[in-house]
């Protein structure tokens, strides 16, 4: 997260992870948010109980090691962090992507995987854990005329894929009730 001022000493940035409902947490419709709820337990204990985050380095991260303590990198998380295991408080399969990708990101931005970074975890949303059924109209295939978008139905994960999003719906929406009136050559006075 940015500070207001953007003037912190560090550089924040987020890893995004993709899950998929169907493998990742099947079941019932609330599944995804059972699913959040189970890890950010897990990365409450890990900070301590006390509502610090848990933080590792890059350097245990990648060495599957326990930090026991931080480096020359100082935290801006408020209300701070606690050196942990972030593997206690994330699946797999998230473990795996990480690592794989810390190295690769590193190759590519000078110090993005220096070992004295911190991780700090853990942030398990970045859109809805719900998502509201549309169809290829947009419309929701439950309810005519509600057009489910952005992060709040699913359809979206961030500030730009929602803005992206929200026009796919506005050209949907606008079509819908305009109908062939907005496809061109299909006005009868068009050119």
């Amino acid at each position: 997260m940015s500070q207001y001022s953007r003037n912190a000493h560090n550089a924040n940035s987020g890893l995004v992870v993709g899950i998929e409902p169907i493998r990742d947490y099947p079941g019932h419709p609330l599944a995804g948010i059972e699913l959040q709820r189970k890890w950010e337990t897990l990365a409450y204990e890990a900070g301590g109980s006390t509502y610090e985050a848990p933080a590792q380095t890059v350097r245990d991260f990648l060495a599957g090691q326990a930090s026991s303590a931080l480096g020359e990198v100082t935290p801006s998380y408020k209300p701070g962090v606690q050196p942990s295991d972030l593997t206690r408080c994330l699946p797999d399969f998230v473990i795996e992507a990480l690592r794989e990708a810390i190295p690769v990101f590193g190759r590519q931005i000078r110090d993005y995987d220096h070992p004295d970074v911190l991780l700090t975890g853990i942030e398990s949303r970045t859109s809805s854990p719900v998502r509201i059924t549309r169809g290829s109209d947009f419309q929701s295939i439950n309810t005519a005329h509600l057009y489910p978008a952005g992060e709040g139905a699913g359809y979206a994960g961030g500030i730009l894929s929602a803005a992206v999003d929200g026009i796919k719906v506005a050209e949907a929406v606008a079509l819908s009730i305009l109908g062939s009136n907005l496809i061109p050559g299909s006005h009868p006075h068009s050119d």
